[in-house]
């Protein structure tokens, strides 16, 4: 069973970093893109960023220049590192990867800036 699991959310301070995870499990497939996305409190889900695997990004604007995706092939991780958080950045953080030919979902994890 392919599984995709976050970790590293926390409660913060604004200005403050963090770095989330997020670990793929039981698939031999190719994993091909990973994205992080969020969904802040009442509003709709939303792409914050991606990376093919190639190693290519993209970011959402609101994230450009403070956020940065990375990816471990042979740990068939992701990363976020999350720089100068502020409380628009409050939402669950969830991850996405294609792998295979099949689209998973983490579970998401907390990520509250207070200011």
């Amino acid at each position: 069973q392919v599984q995709l699991v976050e970790s590293g959310g926390d409660l913060v301070q604004a200005g403050g970093s963090l770095r989330l995870s997020c670990a793929a499990s039981g698939s031999n497939s190719v994993i091909n893109s990973m994205d992080w996305y969020r969904r802040p409190p009442g509003k709709q889900r939303e792409l914050v960023a991606t990376i093919t695997s190639g190693g290519s990004t993209n970011y959402a604007d609101s994230v450009k220049g403070r956020f940065t995706i990375s990816r471990d092939n042979a740990k068939k991780t992701v990363y976020l590192q999350m720089n100068s958080l502020t409380p628009e950045d409050t939402a669950v953080y969830l991850c996405s990867a294609i792998i295979g030919v099949r689209w998973y979902w983490g579970q998401g994890t907390q990520v509250t800036v207070s200011s």
